[in-house]
């Protein structure tokens, strides 16, 4: 097995952002992933005692999908997220102060207009925490196998990334992954414990970059393999660094 690809999410919902490596600590989340969500109403988040909450009270794919369209990039060392349509800059500001935060809600808050339950509201992760959609989501792996697997069932091309994940393994069967629960895996100087399968929800059938929905990967699923996982779940028992085209082993 092969570590093709590395991603992270810095804004829950918005655009992916390639890595050529990372460095993982133990325990911990994937770096720079899900640092900031984008609240759809009041969600009951409190910074000072952060519990995981449902995704359905952020802003998503799997009911926003034209976020899909907008291309997004966040700069760690200065806090600003850029938001981009159609290669013309919309939206910019600093995240770390509540006036930079300002045009990037009021822009979204504009561009979604009914979907949304109130002024949207950009939230920032505490220490130790972060707004994955599972509460053990600390790193995601997805089987581009499997990918292509579920591309062939639905008789289309699919880009890997629709599934959001944090790594993308080559070099192995389709739907191997699910061997792996309970397993530890080797990924550079970094080793995984894999915890749980990573079940899928329409946000799938949102094709990045444009925001369409133009097809139903759930049901696709469903009808072809008697489940709706794809991906699975891994928490980080030893910290270390990893990079693109790492080998990936399965230790005893």
């Amino acid at each position: 097995m092969r570590l093709a690809s590395l991603y992270r999410y810095p804004v829950k919902g918005l655009s992916p952002e390639p890595l050529d490596a990372a460095e993982l600590q133990a325990d911990g989340y994937f770096p720079g992933d899900r640092l900031f969500a984008l609240e759809n109403g009041p969600s009951g988040f409190d910074r000072a005692t952060p519990e995981h909450q449902p995704k359905i009270k952020f802003l998503m794919l799997m009911r926003n999908g034209g976020l899909a369209g907008l291309a997004t990039r966040y700069d760690d060392a200065t806090g600003v997220l850029t938001i981009a349509r159609a290669g013309r800059e919309v939206a910019r500001g600093d995240l770390r102060f509540a006036e930079g935060r300002q045009p990037i809600e009021d822009f979204l808050t504009g561009f979604l207009g009914p979907e949304i339950r109130g002024p949207v509201r950009l939230l920032a992760a505490p220490d130790g925490f972060r707004f994955t959609d599972s509460k053990s989501g600390f790193v995601s792996l997805v089987n581009l196998a499997s990918v292509a697997a579920i591309a062939q069932a639905q008789g289309a091309a699919l880009d890997p990334l629709r599934f959001r994940a944090n790594l993308y393994v080559d070099d192995m069967g389709a739907w191997a992954e699910a061997a792996l629960l309970g397993r530890t895996l080797s990924v550079g100087g970094a080793r995984l414990e894999v915890l749980k399968m990573t079940d899928r929800c329409a946000a799938t059938g949102v094709e990045p970059g444009t925001g369409r929905r133009d097809m139903d990967l759930v049901q696709t699923l469903r009808r072809n393999f008697g489940h709706i996982d794809c991906g699975v779940y891994a928490r980080v028992i030893e910290g270390g660094r990893i990079k693109a085209g790492d080998a990936i082993s399965i230790l005893a």
